[in-house]
């Protein structure tokens, strides 16, 4: 558990800082003398180069040693902070957020590999649990947070804040982290690596434009559809090459295909869309303060919190595919019931509301967190741990632009120049249809599916 608490802290800086610049964009364009718009490249830089790099991830674990890789990831998340933070210009601003990404895709893997080498199957579930908190909370606490210090100090801060928390990450790493490395040595796939970055590139870019209306839509779809071309030469390379930088032999094992990719993909892009939506609501819809809306907010994350000290519990007793199905109607409904949320509805309705919106996110992506690793094979974990960073950075994204894009579609069938609290209903309800879908996926699980690592079949067989 200590290792497991170790690398949950360094995914925390890694998740908030990736969402703590939003609210800080357009005091950093004032200082830089730019425009908010053209500030946004500060986050799409970052998300461009993580998702860029984190193939290379598990060749470089293997090379290097996990401890070493993750600590040097650390380091340089650290140090790129520090310059993020005394950027005398844009261009090198953008520069350190593009070191940022990168050193941010080696700690995702990396560490989630570290976790899943140095943990017996029977603590699988607890450790797992462990690494789910960053990505419920740092998504939904960076912007009010961002906010804040930008008020009370000064944007810079948002970055500093890093240099003492990734210095205490390295030292733990050091002290208490083994340097595991692959036996054998590979070449490095050069080719796998760039069809996979340019693939990635693409569809991250793609998606990133289109939700932000910062490209027209024909190049918006004209990148998406290059992702697709490219991702399947990448696909084709990954196959049959003898030494791949990322092995596909997991997406076999149906338990770690339903979590990663037909499931969890859908689950992950639905959930994501709400973070996003509602502080926009909040603040565009209701015409709230940033204070006002983060307060709100808060609700929806001390749900998330408070459903994290039950949802192992609920999988022991239910079991994996049952919850994953339950829970996921329940999840869709409640993004959908957003949609009720307004100033005329009572404050005990809509705080409820954002409860159980909070309290199904946090048992959705913990099982589905669970069930992706559930039968993965010691030496497929290393390239499972790439493959789930890669689908969760692609499904976030597409959450964001699902959201964003019915935003303004329903804001352009009203003719209407501006959003009104009638877009963000229908924005709310398409997320809660997508959602639902992935109860498809879930319901052709076995029925014992991850029972090894929950303890529900031993349960059942107990009585």
């Amino acid at each position: 558990m200590v290792i497991a608490l170790i690398v949950a802290c360094a995914f925390f800086m890694e998740n908030l800082d990736a969402t703590i610049i939003v609210t800080a964009v357009p005091p950093i364009a004032q200082s830089f003398g730019t425009t908010a718009t053209r500030m946004s490249l500060g986050i799409t830089a970052y998300v461009l180069a993580t998702a860029a790099c984190i193939p290379a991830s598990g060749w470089l674990a293997d090379r290097v040693g996990a401890r070493n890789l993750f600590c040097t990831a650390i380091g340089a998340f650290t140090l790129a902070s520090m310059a993020c933070g005394a950027a005398p210009s844009f261009l090198a601003f953008i520069a350190a957020r593009v070191v940022q990404g990168a050193a941010a895709a080696m700690m995702s893997p990396v560490g989630r590999l570290v976790v899943l080498r140095n943990t017996e199957k029977r603590d699988l579930m607890q450790a797992l649990s462990t690494l789910v908190w960053p990505a419920l909370f740092a998504p939904v606490l960076g912007p009010p947070l961002g906010g804040f210090i930008t008020s009370a100090a000064s944007w810079r801060w948002i970055f500093y804040v890093n240099v003492p928390l990734g210095l205490a990450g390295m030292g733990l790493v050091l002290a208490f982290i083994p340097n595991q490395k692959a036996a054998e040595r590979t070449p490095f796939d050069a080719r796998g690596f760039g069809l996979m970055a340019v693939a990635l590139a693409c569809l991250t870019y793609g998606l990133d434009a289109i939700g932000t209306r910062e490209i027209k839509p024909s190049l918006g779809a004209s990148l998406l559809a290059a992702a697709a071309v490219v991702g399947l030469l990448a696909v084709r390379h990954l196959r049959v090459t003898p030494s791949p930088v990322v092995r596909l032999q997991a997406l076999r094992v149906r338990t770690f295909f339903v979590g990663c990719i037909s499931g969890g993909c859908i689950s992950r892009a639905a959930i994501s869309a709400t973070p996003f939506l509602l502080p926009l609501m909040f603040e565009v819809g209701f015409g709230l303060s940033p204070v006002a809306s983060g307060m709100l907010l808060l609700i929806y994350m001390a749900a998330n919190l408070a459903m994290k000290t039950i949802t192992n519990p609920i999988l022991r007793h239910f079991g994996m595919r049952a919850v994953l199905v339950a829970n996921c109607a329940i999840a869709s409904a409640c993004i959908a019931a957003c949609a009720l949320i307004s100033p005329s509805l009572p404050m005990a309705l809509s705080g409820s509301i954002l409860v159980l919106a909070g309290a199904s996110r946090s048992m959705q992506f913990t099982a589905i967190t669970f069930v992706t690793f559930a039968d993965i094979a010691p030496e497929d974990r290393a390239s499972a741990s790439v493959l789930s960073s890669l689908t969760q950075q692609i499904s976030m994204g597409m959450g964001v632009s699902v959201g964003a894009l019915m935003l303004n579609f329903s804001r352009l069938l009203r003719h209407a120049p501006e959003l009104s609290l009638h877009d963000f209903r229908l924005a709310f309800l398409a997320a809660g249809v997508l959602g639902a879908v992935a109860i498809f996926a879930y319901a052709g699980l076995a029925a014992d599916a991850g029972a090894e690592i929950s303890g529900h079949g031993a349960r059942a067989g107990s009585r």
